[in-house]
């Protein structure tokens, strides 16, 4: 009985099995690794730094001015209210919405006064996941921050 050629054989196949499936799994991160870029490195990482502490500022004023806002969108999500209250009253408002990795979900709108401590403006909503808000009068004396999840309607600021 003469022995069977080697590709008829299991083990030489069980032994290339494994080197194969770090050869595809390489690929596949590899493309997704250029597909996806998250741009979450900052080129002036150190001035930025240094900026902390004005935002830490600018939230300690609207503590001390009893700020506090609700941010809702309109049922068509093309719209976006904030209600204000507090002490501060602004011509206008300034909306950032930021999404934790990817800069271009960010978005940014000035909201203008309509019937005195609400605020509005066309922005449309993002797509579904969790996001930053950022909420500033526009000469950026005070600003408010929360978490939001684009499934809901509205938020309050601060938690």
């Amino acid at each position: 009985m003469s022995p069977a050629p080697w590709y008829r054989e299991p083990w030489p196949w069980l032994v290339m099995a494994g080197p194969a499936a770090v050869v595809v799994a390489g690929v596949i991160t590899t493309v997704i690794a250029f597909r996806s870029f998250d741009g979450v490195v900052a080129d002036d990482y150190y001035k930025q730094g240094l900026g902390i502490n004005r935002v830490i500022a600018r939230e300690a004023a609207a503590r001390s001015l009893g700020v506090s806002a609700a941010v809702a969108f309109a049922p068509r999500r093309e719209r976006v209210r904030v209600t204000l209250a507090g002490d501060a009253r602004p011509a206008s408002l300034r909306l950032k919405i930021v999404h934790p990795t990817q800069r271009n979900e960010d978005r940014m709108v000035l909201l203008a006064m309509g019937a005195p401590g609400v605020y509005e403006g066309v922005m449309r909503a993002p797509r579904d996941g969790t996001f930053r808000v950022q909420l500033e009068d526009g000469e950026g004396r005070w600003r408010l921050a929360g978490d939001w999840n684009s499934r809901d309607d509205a938020t309050r600021l601060p938690h």
